[in-house]
């Protein structure tokens, strides 16, 4: 004899749509779609993010959760969790980062091919978080340039996913001729990078 199952007595109707990525705006016609190159190019890297983990304490299990079936970073492009910066375009920096580990965080942004993008999680990566001493780094963007800020200690999982979603709005927005402008350069030279 079976038990019954408690948890599946009311049935959830099933939702009849699903969602995709809207359409870039452009001119649309019988048989034909134009539109801008960079927002076709916009869409396309924001939906397929390739994140490089740099984790170092506990904002690393957090991101594990958010990698994890109940939140499921996959859901936004983020499938491919990868350890090899050259195929990598996300640089996540979580936890706390000694200044012994500065190089190494900048050695493998370097690595990473343009167009990347970094984010700070935890309070240690953006500020040093309670580590206010000579051996930790007070946050990352002393030695490279931070587009995104997850704060907390360590930061839930929907903050991270927060995060993520602020990335896709930077990259989808991005132009594709903004890493050659002059702004880009000059922010780049402020941290000695050529």
């Amino acid at each position: 004899m079976a038990r019954p199952v408690a948890f599946n007595i009311n049935q959830k109707p099933l939702v009849e749509d699903i969602s995709v990525a809207n359409m870039p705006e452009g001119y649309q016609g019988e048989g034909f779609f134009a539109a801008k190159l960079s927002d076709v190019v916009g869409l396309a890297r924001k939906n397929s993010i390739w994140p490089l983990p740099f984790a170092t304490s506990c904002c690393g299990i957090e991101f594990m959760a958010t990698m994890a079936s109940h939140y499921d970073l996959a859901r936004f492009g983020s499938e491919r969790v990868g350890f090899s910066p050259r195929q990598c375009d996300l640089l996540m920096v979580m936890g706390t980062i000694a200044k012994k580990m500065a190089p190494v965080v900048r050695q493998v942004y370097l690595q990473m091919a343009e167009p990347r993008w970094v984010m700070a999680v935890g309070a240690c990566a953006c500020s040093g978080g309670i580590f206010d001493s000579y051996s930790v780094l007070q946050g990352i963007d002393q030695v490279i340039p931070v587009d995104v800020y997850v704060p907390g200690c360590p930061p839930r999982p929907e903050a991270i996913i927060d995060g993520v979603m602020r990335i896709q709005d930077l990259i989808g927005k991005e132009s594709i001729r903004r890493r050659n402008g002059e702004q880009y350069k000059h922010l780049l030279e402020s941290y000695g990078i050529q």
